[in-house]
C-alpha cells in the first residue's frame, strides 16, 4: 500500500521525478501523442512533403475548420500529432516568434531556429508548477534562407532531432516509421511525385479508408506551399494502390512459375 501511494505521488507531480528516474507526467504526454493521428514528414534534395491521416469529419462538421498541418512562416511549415488545442497554441507561440525574429534580425528565421523555440517552450512546461507538459509531438519542415530543406521532430519532452523521413503519432506510427525506413532512398524521392507517393504508401499502412482521411502538402525550393486538393489526392491514391496491385499480381506469378 506504502509503495502506491508513492507511486502516485510522483504520479502528479511534474517536477518529482521517481525513483527509476522517470517524469510520469511527460510519458502520459506522449501517450496522448499515441492517441492522436499519424503524420509523416519526408525531406528530399530540393523539396520537403508532409502528409497526416485525420479522422473522419462528423456529418454536419465543416471539415476545413479541422487543420493538422499549420503554416509557422512563408518558408516553414508543421505537423502535430496529439492533443490538437495545444498544438494551436504552440503554433501561436511560434508564429509570433517567427515575426519577432524578422524584426530583430530583418531576416527570416531558419528552421531549426523555429525547432529550438518550439522544442525549448516544450521543456519549459516539464519543470513549472502549475503547469503540464504540451500532449503532442511535431514534425516541422521548410527551407532555410539559404535554400537548405530541413526536417525536424520535437517530442513533449523538448527533445528534437533533425530526419530524412520519420512518422509521429497514432498507435502504430512505429510501423510507418519501420515503412519509411525500408523504402526511403534517393531513386525513390528523386522527384517531388515520388516523394508524395512514399507519403501515401507510408500513411496508407494505418489508413484505412484511404484517400478521405489523407491529407498532403508539399514545398519545392524556391515555390510556395502547396496543399494537395482532393481530387489530386484521390488521384495520387488511385495511382499508388493500382502499382501495388500489379507489384503483388508479379510476385504471384513469379511464385507460381
Amino acid at each position: 500500500v506504502k509503495t502506491d501511494t508513492m507511486a502516485r505521488s510522483y504520479d502528479r507531480a511534474i517536477t518529482v521525478f521517481s525513483p527509476d528516474g522517470h517524469l510520469f507526467q511527460v510519458e502520459y504526454a506522449l501517450e496522448a501523442v499515441r492517441k492522436g493521428t499519424t503524420a509523416v514528414g519526408i525531406r528530399t534534395a530540393d523539396c520537403v512533403v508532409l502528409g497526416v491521416e485525420r479522422r473522419s469529419a462528423a456529418k454536419l462538421q465543416d471539415p476545413r475548420t479541422v487543420k493538422k498541418i499549420m503554416v509557422l512562416d512563408d518558408h516553414i511549415f508543421a505537423a502535430f500529432a496529439g492533443l490538437t488545442a495545444d498544438a494551436r497554441v504552440l503554433v501561436n507561440k511560434a508564429r509570433v516568434e517567427c515575426q519577432s525574429h524578422r524584426l530583430r534580425v530583418e531576416d527570416a528565421p531558419t528552421v531549426e531556429f523555429v525547432t529550438r523555440f518550439i522544442a525549448k517552450t516544450k521543456q519549459r512546461y516539464t519543470q513549472s508548477n502549475g503547469k503540464r507538459p504540451f500532449g503532442i509531438s511535431s514534425l516541422i519542415v521548410g527551407f532555410d534562407p539559404d535554400g537548405t530543406p530541413q526536417l525536424f521532430q520535437t517530442e513533449p519532452s523538448g527533445n528534437f532531432s533533425a530526419w530524412s523521413a520519420n512518422a509521429i503519432g497514432g498507435p502504430r506510427a512505429k510501423t510507418v516509421r519501420e515503412y519509411l525506413e525500408k523504402h526511403y532512398s534517393d531513386e525513390a524521392v528523386a522527384t517531388p511525385e515520388g516523394a508524395v507517393k512514399l507519403a501515401i504508401k507510408s500513411l496508407l499502412e494505418v489508413v484505412q479508408s484511404g484517400s478521405k482521411n489523407i491529407e498532403l502538402a508539399i514545398m519545392c525550393k524556391g515555390g510556395d506551399l502547396e496543399m494537395l486538393s482532393r481530387e489530386r489526392v484521390e488521384e495520387l491514391v488511385k495511382e499508388v494502390e493500382e502499382t501495388k496491385d500489379e507489384e503483388d499480381a508479379a510476385a504471384d506469378a513469379s511464385a507460381s512459375a
